[in-house]
């Protein structure tokens, strides 16, 4: 049997899932809400200094970052879902820009992660 993790790496990012589909994964969510809530917590709390992770950190916060510019004072949730996917289609288109934003953040993310690790350092002594 695949891994969930092994799923996601052969699926297509591009790809739109239907509504049944996000209906099953939000019924999955509300079932594991409290397990998913917990590990995120905790992983909230340790330092991801992994040049990996913070290159993912990086970009999603240059996503985020473009997103709030292209939608001014909207939020992404009040979207519909037609909305939603031509600000994706937007957002592909600049690819290269969230790439050159992440790059330029990434000393900011690292720094945010490195005073983590100290402030959970201070609290253990």
């Amino acid at each position: 049997m695949k891994s969930f993790r092994d799923f996601l790496e052969e699926k297509e990012l591009n790809e739109v899932d239907s509504l049944a589909t996000r209906m099953k994964k939000r019924a999955a969510f509300r079932k594991n809400k409290g397990k998913i809530l917990m590990k995120r917590k905790r992983a909230m709390k340790k330092a991801q200094m992994n040049p990996e992770k913070l290159k993912t950190k990086a970009e999603k916060q240059a996503r985020n970052i473009l997103i709030k510019k292209i939608l001014k004072d909207k939020s992404k949730s009040d979207l519909s879902l037609g909305a939603k996917a031509e600000l994706e289609k937007r957002l592909e288109k600049k690819k290269a820009f969230i790439q050159k934003l992440a790059k330029r953040i990434l000393p900011s993310v690292k720094a945010k992660e490195l005073k983590k690790t100290q402030k959970k350092d201070e609290g253990e002594e």
